[in-house]
């Protein structure tokens, strides 16, 4: 095998036109590691943040910086005392580390067994390796720090993106009624992954858009938008609701609500339970567009704006 592989890197943080793709060190499985063949990598919004060194205070970064948080793809080989997995097996993982570094926009990387899982084997693999991050987002958004019940009315702002995606669909796996926001162009989107009721956000109020399909004050929000739409819906939360955000850590809220902020954690059994959901529930990732390693930096471009549907990825 060579000793080398294509990968996209950034060597200061900036603008992303500074991203570029050449040729760096394959990396080694280490003790307790295995070296995974990259076939798929999520592209997330996250993703320009590091490059922009927003992150830097709690994320640090040791150049040159390999982007991707996100995979799917093939065990090549195995660290001494790696034993989960054999060569050739196929995987998926959310692949943050302490330290970013060698990221998944890459051919090949190296990381610690246990923060792999089987992956779903009813979907592509390139559609897998959109799932890992958004779908532990919204897991640990709506069972882990949240506690979604059946029967609950949920609000998921910003549901047409990639975390949004699986927030619907794992909310109606525990039996939550589901309102979906996001633009007019992807009410019928929303529906088909299984919305109860869909708002276009640019149509006016969402409080008040809300007030109109359900009398009761709601159960829970997921906040995963940006702009106005908490602003415009958080009175409608019942008093003992529930508010979970991963764009807001202080949103300034009232004291009657729970209210948890959410940065995603590795978490492999999770992992698995979502392989699970997707292979017997037919839980879905579409994807929107695919990229090459070659043009990473127009798919973070992408993602930065946060309109688009699903997933992007990224396939080396």
């Amino acid at each position: 095998m060579s000793t080398s592989m294509r990968a996209s890197y950034f060597e200061k943080f900036g603008e992303l036109d500074q991203i570029k793709t050449g040729t760096l060190e394959r990396p080694e499985a280490g003790e307790g590691e295995v070296l995974v063949r990259v076939r798929a990598a999520g592209v997330n919004p996250v993703d320009a943040a590091v490059a922009r060194g927003m992150l830097q205070q709690a994320v640090p970064a040791k150049f040159p910086v390999i982007p991707g948080w996100d995979l799917a793809g093939v065990v090549e080989e195995r660290g001494h005392a790696a034993r989960r997995f054999d060569a050739g097996d196929e995987v998926y993982a959310y692949a943050r580390r302490p330290t970013v570094q060698h990221g998944t926009f890459a051919e090949y990387v190296a990381l610690p067994e246990c923060y792999l899982a089987r992956r779903p084997g009813t979907i592509t693999m390139t559609e897998a390796g959109g799932i890992p991050l958004v779908g532990l987002t919204a897991y640990q958004a709506l069972f882990q720090a949240g506690d979604l019940s059946e029967g609950d009315t949920l609000l998921i702002l910003g549901a047409s993106g990639g975390v949004g995606t699986m927030a619907i669909q794992l909310a109606k796996t525990a039996g939550a009624i589901v309102i979906g926001v996001a633009s007019e162009r992807n009410q019928a989107y929303m529906k088909e992954l299984g919305a109860d009721e869909t708002i276009d956000y640019t149509a006016g109020n969402i409080g008040e858009a809300v007030r109109a399909i359900v009398r009761e004050d709601i159960d829970f929000i997921f906040h995963c938008s940006r702009g106005d739409s908490l602003g415009q819906s958080i009175d409608t939360l019942k008093s003992g609701g529930q508010l979970v955000s991963i764009t807001n850590s202080q949103p300034g809220v009232r004291d009657d609500i729970s209210f948890r902020y959410v940065f995603v954690e590795p978490n492999a059994r999770q992992l698995k339970h979502l392989r699970e959901l997707v292979d017997k529930e037919g839980i879905t990732m579409p994807v929107s567009r695919t990229f090459d390693l070659g043009d990473t930096a127009e798919a973070i471009r992408e993602i930065e704006s946060l309109h688009t549907r699903g997933k992007t990825v990224i396939t080396p």
